[in-house]
């Protein structure tokens, strides 16, 4: 599949921000804890999600979609074993570990897959998973998740993985006992979970902050619950109108989430107006360069570098882009230089000298955001651009041609 974009467009008008798929896929996930019948809303209608309920269905899970909401009912699931080929497509899908061990004291399942941006070990799961008393052994590429009962423990990450701190909350939840996380991740995405497991009965506390707390519990009951918003898909459409010399309002935004992207976004010359659960933004007439590292939340996002990188390329001046999260996660540079960017790479520092003008040309996706940031840029070439492997921007943006046409691009999905 492809989008075929024709560039020059500003990006105008209104839109509603999505679910957040980093946030619904661990609820998604911990929806199999209480065996119990559970109600979403807010569900990004996205490959991720998608292969998520599909390998929720084939445990034994039974998902109703139904009027923009999923219902997903997991009293008669037995299965324990992730799909080979399902793991593979979904590096996410490491996260149906810690709930499959909450619930049954089993799982199996193989390294996952994903996006190719660099080495994501799953060292720290299995590490802090042993430590709550789960025996880990390895058979033939699968990997053996198998106790009596999760003991409660005193867990210090090694770095603060997001994927690490959910895997551990979704197997203590149902713990005997206490277990702290120290160094924990503190991304807005945790906390959606934490509010989520407690609307089930679950006793967490500390999410967003570098430690939590989680009480085991005996029973957890059935729940409806709102996925918050995507912050990552918020920021990109602000990149996109920003390129675009563009005026749009987005609405169903969390805005104390974004401030590490808005605060460049102001440092670029971009006027921020925001109110209640809405961001508006209005272009300069000329983007200024900045420097950006990527940090853990609160820091800047490693999800939105490379879409500002994009965005970049047509500011005054010379930016600087510092990834300390990814190694991998510079590819989509070589996609930019095809539309006549002046982008370099040294190391882990990308090098982007501001360009007057893009031209459009074919481009190939290897990664989600690396997708969505050649679309950034070929809003802004001129002519016409054609963009390759868009799957991988399927597994994150809901419906992104449409959000895009609703703002006034020229973009089209050639299946």
């Amino acid at each position: 599949m492809q989008y075929i974009i024709k560039g020059g467009n500003k990006l105008e008008g209104e839109i509603m921000a999505s679910g957040s798929k980093n946030a619904s896929l661990p609820i998604i996930a911990a929806c199999i804890l209480g065996g119990k019948t559970t109600t979403l809303y807010n569900v990004p209608n996205i490959n991720d999600t998608k292969i998520t309920l599909e390998i929720l269905e084939i445990l034994g899970c039974k998902v109703v979609r139904k009027n923009g909401k999923i219902i997903i009912d997991s009293s008669n699931m037995k299965k324990t074993e992730i799909p080979n080929e399902l793991m593979h497509k979904l590096r996410s899908s490491i996260i149906l570990a810690g709930a499959l061990i909450g619930r049954f004291k089993k799982a199996v399942f193989s390294y996952p897959g994903g996006c190719d941006i660099g080495a994501r070990p799953i060292d720290l799961h299995i590490k802090t998973l042993q430590k709550l008393g789960i025996n880990i052994d390895e058979d033939a590429g699968y990997i053996i998740c198998k106790c009596d009962k999760v003991v409660g423990a005193d867990l210090q990450l090694d770095f603060p993985s997001v994927g690490a701190t959910e895997n551990i909350m979704l197997a203590a939840v149902l713990a005997e006992g206490e277990t702290t996380i120290s160094n924990a991740a503190m991304e807005p995405e945790i906390i959606d979970l934490q509010n989520f497991l407690n609307r089930m009965g679950a006793k967490v506390a500390g999410a967003g902050t570098n430690l939590i707390k989680i009480q085991g519990v005996k029973n957890l009951k059935n729940v409806s619950y709102n996925i918050m918003p995507d912050r990552i898909e918020v920021g990109t459409l602000l990149c996109m109108t920003m390129i675009t010399g563009g005026h749009s309002k987005i609405l169903g935004v969390n805005n104390e989430d974004i401030t590490s992207i808005t605060s460049k976004l102001e440092e670029a010359g971009a006027k921020i107006v925001t109110g209640k659960n809405q961001i508006e933004i209005i272009a300069p007439k000329k983007i200024k360069s900045v420097e950006i590292k990527t940090y853990p939340y609160p820091g800047f996002p490693t999800d939105m570098q490379s879409v500002f990188g994009a965005m970049l390329t047509v500011a005054k001046g010379t930016s600087i882009i510092v990834e300390n999260i990814f190694e991998n996660r510079f590819k989509y540079l070589n996609e930019l230089k095809k539309l006549g960017a002046k982008v370099s790479q040294e190391g882990k520092v990308a090098i982007i000298k501001g360009t007057k003008k893009l031209h459009g040309v074919e481009m190939n996706v290897t990664d989600l955001r690396g997708g969505a940031a050649i679309c950034t840029a070929a809003l802004a070439a001129n002519g016409e651009s054609k963009i390759n492997n868009i799957e991988y921007i399927l597994r994150g943006y809901e419906n992104l041609d449409k959000k895009l046409r609703a703002l006034n691009a020229q973009i089209e999905l050639v299946r």
